[in-house]
């Protein structure tokens, strides 16, 4: 405090106490560590929130921290035992075919997440990601108005993106820009079968942050059960991702691309590459993905709980195949006889083994239906368990719009297919921490100053 300050409040010995403790108020008010006015702490709060898409907090509390935002990073590889060296050597044998998106409306952040470059030609390249980029929050059917994406690519550089096709029904995007001659494509196009053999493979899921172009990657395994999101053709694995990853690669331990991954607290779901394939082929032919609506929710039986396993194993002990879970009232299904508690065997001649492998075929057919003008016709061998019957059933399935059809039921039912959490302000005595996603680490590329609240120590604004 200056010397001068002090004599002045010093001398003078009929001032009032309140007049020395003002003196004293202003004087600090000029000290380099003294918390700004609440108005500028708004200012600066405001300048680095809202742009990111990220609110404002409520209070100002000591200990207050911003969860679920985009900037906090998955997969701590600092040290270097042979599964995080294997990791590093795989996130890099990919690096320069994972870039990270961002959709603005105006001047504002809506969205970001990671995207694979899965086509690259002389003058332009194709990037796969999640639709969850360009949805609007008012309206999750719709797209964002006034939509622009922009394209962070490895090397840090920015470059605007065009929206080529996309489906909500399976939350998948391809985004269209320039290309680069050091950025290749993925190896897409392997066939991998995603089945039981995999339950123990090991996956990597890889991502990449928008505002610090941070490559990141994680480890885990793939687990033969049954997603928690509302798609029965997600896949679940134990990598343990942000919602920087949601549009990623999952990758499997030889390099193959094995899908793209969504996220979820208890590890990252992902599209099946087998699928995502079928949904490539059909923007390319169609232009749009084509979805046979027959009204059956099934899963692998091998999946299901013991309590289920038990009652298909009285009657059929040596049953390994799909088992219906649920049948619409009214829909094709349920019209061809087919009820909850079935298990499906065979789809016509094939034999099935897991329940992707009936999404797969059932894709392939609704092609074919659509391609000669055809009615979807398709013939089931059904066990039932109730009565140790075992017949075969007839579904004669019809091809929707799955971006209209899926998203006008969704609304009725106000359920979120695809879930991401929200950005938040969390406070020390919040009891909804348990809820949240674990606090990981934040960006930490070379060179990198993100001026954001994140980092910022608000505990000296206590007693605003």
């Amino acid at each position: 405090m200056p010397r001068k300050n002090q004599e002045c409040t010093s001398t003078g010995g009929g001032a009032s106490t309140s007049k020395k403790r003002k003196a004293s108020l202003q004087s600090n008010s000029n000290r380099e560590d003294s918390p700004p006015p609440r108005d500028d702490l708004s200012r600066i709060l405001r300048k680095s929130l809202l742009p990111c898409g990220y609110p404002m907090p409520s209070k100002i509390a000591g200990g207050m921290r911003l969860v679920n935002t985009f900037e906090l990073c998955f997969g701590n590889l600092d040290g270097y035992s042979e599964e995080q060296t294997s990791i590093k050597l795989l996130a890099l044998s990919l690096c320069q075919s994972i870039v990270s998106l961002a959709a603005f409306k105006g001047k504002t952040r809506q969205f970001t997440c990671t995207g694979t470059i899965i086509q690259h030609t002389t003058s332009s390249m194709s990037i796969l990601t999640s639709a969850s980029l360009i949805r609007s929050p008012e309206d999750e059917s719709k797209i964002l108005d006034k939509l622009e994406i922009k394209v962070r690519l490895p090397n840090g550089k920015l470059v605007v993106g065009k929206l080529w096709k996309y489906n909500f029904y399976y939350n998948i995007a391809v985004v269209n820009t320039k290309a680069f001659p050091e950025l290749r494509a993925a190896c897409f196009h392997n066939e991998v079968t995603a089945n039981v053999k995999f339950s123990q493979s090991k996956l990597v899921a890889i991502g990449r942050v928008f505002e610090s172009g941070e490559l990141m990657a994680t480890g885990g395994t793939l687990l033969y059960k049954t997603c928690k999101f509302n798609c029965q053709q997600l896949m679940a694995s134990t990598c343990k991702t942000t919602k920087a990853g949601i549009g990623g690669p999952i990758v499997a331990a030889d390099g193959k691309f094995i899908g793209m991954s969504f996220y979820y607290k208890d590890g990252a779901p992902f599209l099946p590459i087998t699928i995502l394939q079928k949904c490539l082929k059909h923007f390319n032919e169609f232009g749009r993905v084509l979805q046979p609506w027959h009204g059956l929710r099934i899963g692998s039986l091998q999946a299901e709980k013991l309590c289920v396993r038990e009652e298909v194993h009285d009657s059929f002990p040596h049953a390994h195949d799909i088992y219906v879970q649920k049948v619409v009232g009214g829909s094709p299904a349920a019209d061809s006889g087919i009820k909850a508690g079935d298990v499906i065997s065979k789809l016509d001649d094939f034999s099935l083994s897991n329940a992707h492998e009936f999404h797969e075929l059932i894709l392939d057919k609704a092609e074919s239906a659509l391609r000669h003008g055809e009615g979807m016709h398709f013939t089931v061998s059904v066990l039932r368990p109730s009565s140790g019957f075992q017949f075969c059933a007839t579904i004669s399935a019809e091809v929707i719009d799955t971006s209209k059809q899926n998203m006008s039921n969704q609304n009725k039912s106000k359920e979120n297919r695809w879930p991401v959490s929200k950005t938040k302000w969390l406070y020390p005595d919040d009891v909804r921490d348990a809820d949240m996603m674990p606090l990981v680490r934040k960006c930490r590329r070379p060179g990198y100053i993100y001026e954001a609240p994140l980092t910022t120590d608000l505990s000296r604004y206590t007693r605003l």
